[in-house]
């Protein structure tokens, strides 16, 4: 099952208030890209017909029926990547690890980049 750290959330509800995007759930979306890489997206969306929702350390989150396979036991955190610089990340966890109770887009190498809304509007 996805989830989320309580480093994620915040940064989530922060980005939520400064975009006034508080009415909207966060979407979370993967894709297999075609060398076999996955690559993650977010951004604050309305559910869709099909979209699993979650409420995780009060934050909203919907994953359309395509993303949920790849989805599945991924973490997302919000950490420090270098000194300095501060970025989400999705990260793959054992199936049986304990779950955190999510704004960028990137590879499955973990590393994300950007803000919230790399695939609002269902680019993903």
């Amino acid at each position: 099952m996805f989830s989320l750290t309580a480093a994620a959330a915040d940064q989530i509800q922060l980005a939520a208030r400064q975009s006034d995007a508080m009415a909207l759930a966060l979407r979370v979306a993967a894709r297999r890209e075609s060398d076999g890489s996955v690559e993650f997206g977010m951004g604050f969306d309305e559910p869709r017909e099909g979209d699993m929702p979650l409420q995780m350390q009060g934050v909203d989150v919907l994953i359309g029926a395509p993303s949920q396979p790849l989805l599945a036991n991924i973490l997302l955190d919000f950490v420090e990547i270098e000194p300095g610089e501060f970025g989400f990340v999705f990260m793959p966890q054992p199936a049986d690890a304990p779950r955190a109770g999510g704004c960028g887009s990137g590879k499955s190498a973990g590393k994300t980049g950007g803000g919230c809304g790399s695939c609002g509007g269902g680019s993903c």
